[in-house]
């Protein structure tokens, strides 16, 4: 059976002592107050509250912190930033939501609730930025949110006690994980050894130091009596560079994802890992859950700054901190964003290179990571200049191309590739071409820097001829982005992503595409839930009654969202 060992009294603190006293009390101080992590869909008091908004005809909206691809026709897809009217809240991992006309359902751990739901009306807002709005008028729309601070600066102050509140609770959260979990593993060299911990915390330890020290900075400039007046948006410029240790934490979580996975399937890890749980006091969220949290705050804050922009007078003095502020970190979630969803689509390429009949030479995923277009074009290749319909696929770095099968169109062999880091593609003109000495429509040529390889491809119109120009140089531009952020795949990934495509068609069976990583970091299989729904009931989603409901006004006195 699994021991985890108390700390006693006289034990240091391990990281916190390499911060020093203050940031201890600081945090102390936090934790005493009650704080806790917020996690959508995380069940509790959030949880009963947003179905009883929602049951009260309340609207309840939501951002994306990032994209999701419809897999099924159920599902809503969205991309990062998007705003969904939640419509039903009570299953705890998968939501059923509204953009638009598109209803279905959605994972709620890539989605944050907005802090003010009801916004004030846009005429309010134009008549604030109107300079000779007269007193009278300005004293009778304040009355819209009752006594105390104008509109524009109460909406500032919700936005700024968030931020502030998110930020102490991630702190416990991380000191949770860097002392409920990775201190009692250490102390189980029977159970881990480090390689083991550095894939599946990856490099949080260093993120808990940084975020101690962005709080640390972010509690100076916090202003306790007029939270309106904080200005906070210089911290996020000051630690915009500093804020890139998340791009290592997000590249190695879907590692994090299958070691877990292979450690839960026996039952000492499984007692082991909630015994520190419960030893920490930890809220009810397996360990799983805690590791994807790094991955979503990083997406939270270009959301929570736009939020906080929207409300920030261009007079206020911390403006345009927090307009360069928004750039900055909509830039570093971008990079993280992107670098995501290539380590999720290695898994796809696997599957479709392990689809080809006939494969010769290395794997696609030995050089590349991502499919930047793909269709079916004529080539003409010398010597021999003949005519031949091929479907080509352009990743980074090379471009694979396939003949389909006489009677299985669906079925593909493959027949060749190029080197995209050492060809030229040139624009061809309708009309004679000089190389192979033929009349030619919408073509492209692909010439080897070297110029022994020189290959000709034909579209059937232009507008599909010029879709693969852009695509062509969109590879280029992939490749340079690659070089200049330093991505790659590791060897780990390669061969885990080939090995998963190995599995999922053994000889004899159909072949099926899979999503290991995508299902395992939802943590439930979706079409289970949208199938066990009675007709009716989703129908009763679909079309919920509304009315008008004053409760968001003033989200600082939502007491069922606090603890």
């Amino acid at each position: 059976m699994s021991v985890v060992i108390p700390d006693g009294a006289s034990e240091k603190a391990g990281l916190g002592d390499e911060l020093g006293s203050e940031e201890d009390l600081l945090y102390e101080e936090f934790r005493s107050s009650g704080h806790r992590f917020g996690h959508p869909g995380g069940g509790g008091g959030e949880q009963l509250a947003i179905n009883e908004l929602i049951s009260d005809g309340s609207v309840v909206y939501a951002e994306a912190l990032w994209d999701h691809v419809t897999m099924d026709d159920q599902e809503l897809g969205f991309k990062a930033g998007d705003v969904i009217e939640v419509v039903d809240a009570t299953n705890k991992e998968w939501w059923w939501g509204r953009i638009m006309d598109s209803e279905g359902w959605f994972p709620a751990s890539f989605v944050r609730l907005r802090v003010n739901q009801d916004e004030p009306m846009e005429e309010y807002l134009a008549h604030l930025e109107e300079a000779h709005t007269g007193e009278e008028d300005q004293a009778g729309l304040g009355l819209l949110l009752g006594p105390g601070l104008p509109c524009k600066e109460q909406m500032r102050t919700n936005v700024i006690n968030e931020i502030m509140s998110t930020e102490r609770d991630y702190i416990k959260h991380l000191k949770d994980i860097c002392e409920g979990y990775i201190k009692q593993c250490r102390k189980r060299t029977d159970m881990f050894n480090e390689e083991q911990l550095r894939t599946i915390f990856g490099n949080i330890e260093d993120i808990y130091r940084f975020q101690r020290k962005f709080l640390k900075g972010l509690e100076k400039k916090f202003n306790k009596e007029q939270p309106h007046l904080s200005e906070i948006g210089c911290c996020f410029l000051e630690h915009q560079t500093d804020f890139q240790i998340y791009s290592e934490y997000c590249n190695n979580h879907p590692n994090a994802c299958v070691q877990l996975s292979k450690l839960m399937k026996v039952n000492k890890y499984v007692f082991f890992f909630e015994a520190c749980r419960l030893l920490q006091k930890m809220i009810d969220i397996s360990l799983d859950g805690f590791l994807l949290t790094p991955v979503q705050k990083i997406c939270k804050y270009p959301l929570q700054l736009a939020e906080l922009l929207k409300y920030t007078n261009p007079q206020h003095r911390d403006y345009k901190d927090v307009e360069a502020a928004l750039n900055a970190m909509k830039n570093v979630a971008r990079l993280i964003n992107e670098r995501k969803r290539r380590l999720e689509n290695i898994d796809k390429i696997a599957q479709w290179q392990s689809s080809i009949e006939d494969w010769e030479g290395e794997d696609v995923l030995s050089r590349s990571s991502d499919l930047i277009f793909s269709g079916e074009l004529t080539k003409l290749s010398q010597p021999q200049a003949k005519s031949q319909q091929r479907m080509f696929f352009l990743f980074d770095h090379q471009m694979v191309y396939c003949k389909k099968d006489l009677l299985r169109r669906d079925m593909l062999y493959y027949k060749g590739r190029m080197d995209m880091d050492h060809m030229e593609v040139i624009d061809v003109e309708d009309g004679k071409e000089k190389d192979f000495n033929i009349s030619v429509k919408n073509a492209l040529k692909l010439r080897s820097l070297a110029g022994d390889e020189v290959h000709l491809l034909c579209a059937k119109k232009p507008e599909q001829k010029q879709r693969w120009l852009r695509a062509f140089a969109d590879e280029r531009r992939q490749v340079q982005h690659d070089r200049e952020t330093g991505f790659s795949l590791t060897e780990v990934q390669k061969k885990q992503a080939m090995l998963n495509a190995c599995k999922s068609h053994p000889a004899g069976k159909p072949k099926a595409v899979t999503r290991p990583y995508y299902d395992f970091l939802l943590r439930q299989k979706h079409p289970s839930l949208p199938t066990a729904l009675p007709q009716q009931q989703v129908f009763m989603l679909a079309e919920p009654k509304r009315k008008t409901s004053t409760f968001w006004h003033n989200i600082g006195r939502l007491t069922p969202f606090k603890k």
